[in-house]
């Protein structure tokens, strides 16, 4: 099956910026979605207590950067996205939690030039599942771990695969029950067509074995559950 592209990726987002708001009904198919963000927020928090610059890669609607702010106020932001219309929504709402600057970059993180060692803390929430390649990855983890102060912190929260074949079918078969839960055989169908287009998740041993091979002095484990999990570096 061709993945989706950049583009169509983009205009997906486009067309779906209320919903991702909201995170009570915005991440119903995501496990554990207000738990993760709970857990790479604070853990980033107590890794650099004294933070003032995050990037929040994938930003969507903003939703990660406006947690961050409830642990420590006033960051400066640096929100990137693909889709505009995410990113309007973004720089609306954080823009009305912080004091401190919030600059938007429209565009693919991989392409986008920023300035090295600037910030504390990089979040990547439900983004980097949309890589392909292996050299996508590396290249992506590299640069992120370059844009990082030393002591800084990448915090992941993503979609996940397993190493072993067998238990990669049981926990999406076990992820397909789950939706079928909440939303009958359809939605099942449908949210399991859309990640076979559309996503490309590689296991969580696999970050965290290219985050220790690019450079990160720690790797941790924050969660998991199926086929979710939060986790990241320090640098």
């Amino acid at each position: 099956m061709n993945k989706s592209s950049t583009d169509e990726i983009r205009d997906r987002f486009d067309n779906d910026v209320e919903r991702f708001s909201n995170l009570d009904t915005g991440q119903v198919a995501t496990i554990d979605a207000t738990i993760s963000l709970e857990l790479i927020t604070e853990a980033a928090k107590r890794i650099v207590p004294n933070a003032t610059t995050v990037l929040d890669v994938g930003c969507g609607a903003g939703n990660y950067s406006l947690k961050m702010l409830s642990k420590i106020p006033d960051l400066s932001f640096t929100l990137v996205d693909l889709s505009g219309k995410m990113l309007e929504k973004a720089l609306e709402r954080v823009s009305a939690e912080t004091s401190a600057d919030v600059s938007i970059f429209l565009g693919d993180i991989r392409d986008i030039m920023l300035p090295e060692a600037s910030f504390d803390i990089i979040m990547a929430g439900a983004v980097l599942h949309h890589l392909r390649e292996d050299d996508d990855w590396e290249r992506t983890f590299t640069k992120l771990f370059s844009l990082l102060k030393p002591g800084g912190c990448l915090m992941i929260s993503d979609l996940i695969t397993q190493d072993t074949d067998l238990l990669n079918e049981y926990t999406w078969e076990r992820y397909g029950d789950y939706l079928e839960s909440v939303g009958g055989k359809e939605y099942r169908e449908k949210v399991l067509a859309y990640v076979a287009k559309e996503d490309s998740p590689r296991s969580m041993n696999y970050q965290l074995d290219l985050m220790k091979k690019v450079g990160f002095s720690k790797v941790e484990i924050l969660h998991k559950n199926m086929c979710f999990g939060a986790f990241g570096g320090i640098k």
